[in-house]
């Protein structure tokens, strides 16, 4: 059985579009590069865009952003709202840096009101955009969040765990809500030998904005800030 014989797009048309397409992404690369290279240090805060204003954790990511920026970091965003959205206001109501990286999305996401109005980046491809997250940040905030931030979180710890980029902080926040999912690495990623033991230290679990603070300190009076990559 065929499973193609009803087929009825042109594969060359096919091919042909994707050659194309490499333009598009090469533009977004080298756009996102000229003006991520202007930013200075940052970290980049994930977290639910679901996360309304009335939430604690969107309080808590407003004082952790407002606390990076007075500690002399900007703060990077996915651009859009819930966490995103706290994270660039609190950053700027420290007056520092507020970067959004926003994505276009079939529910057109709509880019918040906190960011620089020169900082402001939309991307098409996801994997674009995740450069430079990355390529950008001298640490990772992760706040409670569903798919997206679990992916841009494991992202970050697989070119780690396998040195494609330099170690930097990744700081989860919320004892309660990232527990259990340490709780599944430990007992069985690490229990069936899926990981090594100092994969766990990659990972920082903290509450509070000082301790956010205090993690990046300690990381940095070793290391200094640079890009990734």
């Amino acid at each position: 059985m065929n499973l193609f014989k009803n087929q009825s797009k042109n594969w060359s048309e096919i091919k042909a579009n994707d050659s194309w397409a490499l333009f598009k992404i090469m533009a977004e690369f080298v756009d996102g590069y000229e003006k991520m290279s202007m930013i200075g240090p940052c970290v980049s805060f994930f977290g639910s865009a679901r996360t309304p204003s009335e939430d604690p954790q969107y309080q808590l990511t407003v004082d952790i952003a407002e606390a990076v920026v007075k500690s002399g970091l900007g703060v990077i965003t996915g651009g859009g709202p819930g966490i995103m959205e706290a994270a660039n206001l609190g950053a700027k109501k420290a007056g520092g840096t507020s970067v959004g990286l926003n994505i276009n999305l079939p529910m057109e996401q709509k880019y918040n009101d906190y960011i620089d109005d020169d900082k402001l980046m939309n991307f098409e491809y996801f994997f674009v955009r995740k450069v430079m997250f990355i390529k950008y940040s001298q640490g990772f905030v992760v706040m409670p969040g569903g798919l997206g931030t679990l992916d841009e979180l494991f992202e970050a710890l697989t070119l780690i765990q396998t040195e494609k980029i330099k170690k930097f902080p990744i700081l989860l926040v919320g004892k309660e809500y990232w527990n259990g999912l340490l709780d599944w690495i430990k007992g069985v990623l690490l229990k069936e030998h899926k990981i090594d033991p100092d994969d766990l230290n990659l990972i920082h679990v903290v509450e509070s904005k000082e301790e956010v603070i205090e993690q990046l300190h300690k990381f940095y009076k070793q290391e200094y800030f640079k890009p990734n990559f």
